[in-house]
């Protein structure tokens, strides 16, 4: 990164109403900044020192570099160091992606202090962000949001405290063992019970992991699994529908449409495979 302050904004072009990176910056900060709001989300990166951080959802946590954190749009927060300062770099974003962001989990407003194992990696990102979004071209634009959708999912997996897209060792059993018996009827207060949890912590624990509630993560296994079968063989639609662990093969019909935007059927003959 660029050794002086600098900070860069650009309007979000129309056409990228997906995600579109609105600005750039880097600063020493001394004082803190104390119940702000912006109109766009925000992720700061703190690179060296120690301070904190307040919002309503959160509460007040402490934050020691390397971490990034999240400020999310007309949310009022206040943040500073602790001590003579740190260094920071920022970015600001926003578009219709970033509830595809917070619905997965992979920025969670409750958490929004996210420790770094990996701080040359975070700032090549913000490097890339910085030399993309100084181009000011349509092509840089894409980049840029590009890297800023990278950059989310890099300090996901860090949150996780992992260095590769797997999951928590301690808990991929238990997301592997309902992915293999998603298509059954489950009981999920015994299926926690089995791996030492209590439902809430279960549900808890999935939903960080994967994104998802146990009972959603079941469900598009069972729909994935249908698709499979409807494409790759000739099994009558009440038939997948017992497959994949529904009774009624009406309902099941109705959760396809729902989900999917076309009926078993229409799915088959736009897949067939043969």
């Amino acid at each position: 990164m660029p050794d002086s302050p600098y900070a860069l904004y650009r309007s979000p072009p129309a056409a990228m109403g997906g995600l579109s990176v609105r600005g750039i910056g880097q600063h020493r900060v001394s004082r803190a900044i104390i119940r702000r709001k912006l109109p766009d989300f925000a992720v700061v990166l703190v690179q060296e020192g120690r301070g904190w951080l307040e919002t309503r959802a959160a509460g007040r946590q402490a934050i020691v570099a390397p971490s990034l954190f999240w400020l999310f749009p007309d949310t009022a927060h206040s943040y500073g160091p602790d001590g003579p300062g740190w260094s920071e770099c920022w970015a600001l974003f926003g578009g219709a992606l970033t509830r595809d962001f917070t619905r997965t989990r992979l920025i969670v407003e409750p958490a929004p202090v996210v420790p770094l194992s990996d701080l040359g990696g975070m700032c090549l990102l913000f490097d890339r962000l910085h030399a993309e979004l100084s181009r000011d071209t349509p092509l840089s634009q894409a980049e840029a949001a590009a890297t800023l959708y990278r950059l989310v999912v890099q300090a996901a997996r860090q949150g996780l405290g992992r260095s590769s897209g797997d999951l928590d060792p301690d808990f991929r059993e238990v997301v592997d063992d309902l992915r293999d018996h998603a298509a059954e009827p489950i009981d999920f207060s015994a299926f926690a019970s089995k791996f030492g949890m209590s439902p809430a912590t279960l549900r808890r624990r999935f939903a960080l992991h994967t994104g998802l509630s146990p009972k959603s993560f079941q469900l598009r296994i069972r729909l994935d699994l249908a698709k499979h079968l409807l494409a790759a063989t000739d099994s009558p639609v009440e038939a997948v529908a017992q497959a994949v662990g529904f009774a009624d093969a009406f309902y099941f019909s109705r959760l396809f449409r729902n989900r999917e935007d076309c009926s078993p059927s229409e799915f088959r003959h736009r897949h067939r495979r043969a």
